[in-house]
């Protein structure tokens, strides 16, 4: 049953367009011919790629597991009324668990979608590509760079399909703003600004009682033991995204929340996907000031690239600004403004929505482009069609694991106070410029990459 429904995968990827009819993947297709998949992490992230997935046509969700129940149990719910409303043939109901090895070793699921925190994502990553799944994954990729090349490698050598959730490169505006830099529409590329906020701190919460119902000891994982505290991992069903990313040892701070957002779309403007910076500049005072815990005011960490490009970290901005010798190109979430010999030429304003100024842009400046980047309108729907097609989708391991990485390269040199070299064909550091030990963490017990 494996092989019949991968041959006709890739059949159906090779005789139809990628836009198929929705009677093709509609609901009552037999299970042999649909994808099925199994989520991992149900918190509110997890509740919106839920909803998501379950609206694709040809899509099934047979598992979903988290380590709190209450969580699992709202995730399952949803996923079953999902399917009673629609009278969906075949379909035998969602299993719940705790352990996410029991979603990867099911013979029966395709892809799994992975949004924990971001200390169990390459665990659970590897795992489900050993397993022969592919993997939809949330930003960052991984938590530290070890892992991030240890992902790239395994999806490679299992030629599996993973796509990370830097989703912004599926919106047109940013499309649209990178292909202005890349073909050369400021004139040349100086240097580039990308805002986010703050770097992590380690973890220094209270104790706190703990109702049943969570298991604490598998959301810590290959995290150091420590009490519980309800800020890492809040109880039940919760309508906010918790703060357990400004912890070291589970995230990465705003540096890699939102850098996986803006310092990606800024490689794709600088065409550096499957490299990155060579050389990180950390500005003075910035280790003291987070061993004062006042991570708020560390800013300005500077990544140079092999063009010569110099990317700045700052805090207030522009969600990725490029500057280029002829004018400027800014964008954001819902924000789209280009500059031109030093006036602005389209920009969103009261009458002129962002999809107006981004596409009249493309329009009148981009007709003749020699420079075309991948085109992707949905994010969700652009990795199903990469599992169909056994090809690339728009943020592979690639584009995913190399954005992580210059995220985790920031966070070093802020946390290290140092001036980084860095090979990112070896991804090593350069010259002695840093210990090794920073290229990883410690693990605990099994959980090991």
């Amino acid at each position: 049953m494996k092989s019949n429904r991968r041959q006709f995968l890739r059949a159906s990827a090779l005789s139809v367009p990628f836009i198929l009819p929705s009677r093709v993947w509609s609901a009552d297709v037999a299970p042999s011919e649909r994808i099925t998949m199994g989520f991992i992490g149900m918190g509110k992230q997890s509740d919106h790629l839920l909803r998501a997935f379950l609206g694709q046509p040809g899509v099934q969700v047979v598992a979903v597991c988290d380590v709190d129940t209450t969580r699992r149990a709202h995730a399952a719910k949803k996923v079953e009324e999902h399917y009673a409303a629609q009278k969906t043939e075949g379909w035998k109901g969602c299993m719940q668990t705790g352990d996410f090895r029991e979603v990867v070793g099911r013979k029966d699921i395709d892809a799994v979608c992975i949004a924990t925190p971001d200390h169990w994502h390459a665990i659970i990553t590897v795992a489900a590509l050993k397993a022969g799944k592919d993997v939809y994954c949330e930003k960052p990729l991984t938590h530290n760079i070890h892992e991030a090349v240890t992902v790239m490698a395994a999806v490679e050598a299992e030629k599996r399909v993973l796509q990370t959730g830097s989703m912004q490169r599926s919106s047109g505006e940013f499309r649209v703003a990178c292909e202005l830099v890349r073909n050369g529409v400021i004139g040349k590329l100086v240097r580039a600004e990308v805002q986010f906020g703050a770097p992590p701190l380690p973890c220094n919460l209270p104790e706190e009682a703990m109702e049943p119902g969570l298991d604490w000891d598998r959301w810590l994982g290959p995290a150091p033991v420590r009490p519980y505290n309800s800020v890492l991992s809040p109880r039940g069903v919760h309508g906010h995204f918790p703060d357990w990313r400004m912890n070291a040892e589970y995230g990465g701070g705003m540096i890699t929340d939102w850098g996986a957002h803006h310092l990606d779309i800024a490689h794709w403007g600088l065409g550096v996907d499957d490299s990155g910076p060579v050389e990180l500049r950390a500005p003075e005072g910035c280790a003291e000031l987070l061993k004062e815990r006042k991570n708020g005011k560390v800013e300005g960490c500077e990544l140079i690239y092999g063009n010569g490009v110099v990317v700045k970290h700052v805090q207030k901005g522009f969600g990725a600004h490029f500057f280029g010798e002829n004018g400027e190109v800014k964008v954001n979430r819902g924000q789209f403004e280009v500059v031109l010999n030093g006036k602005v030429a389209y920009t969103k304003g009261e009458k002129t929505s962002v999809e107006r100024a981004y596409m009249t842009a493309e329009k009148e400046l981009l007709k003749d482009a020699a420079v075309k980047l991948y085109k992707s309108t949905n994010h969700m729907d652009d990795f199903l069609k990469a599992v169909r097609a056994r090809t690339k989708p728009i943020t592979s391991e690639i584009v995913g694991g190399r954005s992580a990485i210059a995220c985790h390269l920031i966070n070093i040199a802020y946390r290290t106070g140092k001036n980084l070299k860095w090979d990112p064909a070896a991804n090593t550091f350069r010259e002695d410029s840093c210990a090794l030990s920073e290229l990883t963490r410690s693990y605990r017990g099994e959980w090991k990459v």
